[in-house]
């Protein structure tokens, strides 16, 4: 028994997905489309949110850093402006890490009778 023929094999009774390790699950379509609407949206809000607090790191002027710290003052509490930065810089990029996670798990689904990309179908290209 060859490397090529467990590969051969392995791709065989698991469709090829242990091959780069990606694992689509079959869906109907109208929750393919939730799932798709919903991933997409929340993954975008969550990387403008995250782009919203790294700006707040790093400018004295943002609204963001302006609005924290006019609450903070209101309750009596100081905050030193590094603390701050750091905590808004932790928020925003942990935020923009969330909706890259969010994304790629909404890409792992796919509907009945949606055939498997190109890259991963065993068929040559028949594009000249």
């Amino acid at each position: 028994m060859t490397d090529s023929d467990a590969t051969s094999r392995t791709e065989a009774t698991d469709g090829g997905a242990s091959r780069r390790g990606r694992r689509d699950i079959v869906v109907p379509m109208r929750l393919y489309k939730t799932i798709t609407v919903f991933s997409t949206l929340i993954a975008v809000v969550a990387v403008v949110l995250g782009f919203v607090f790294l700006d707040a790191a790093t400018l004295q002027v943002s609204a963001l850093r302006s609005l924290t710290m006019s609450l903070f003052q209101a309750i009596g509490v100081g905050v030193a402006d590094g603390i701050l930065s750091t905590v808004f810089a932790v928020i925003g990029l942990t935020s923009i890490a969330f909706g890259a996670v969010v994304y790629t798990l909404g890409t792992r689904f796919r509907a009945r009778g949606m055939g498997k990309s190109q890259e991963d179908s065993g068929e040559d290209s028949n594009n000249g």
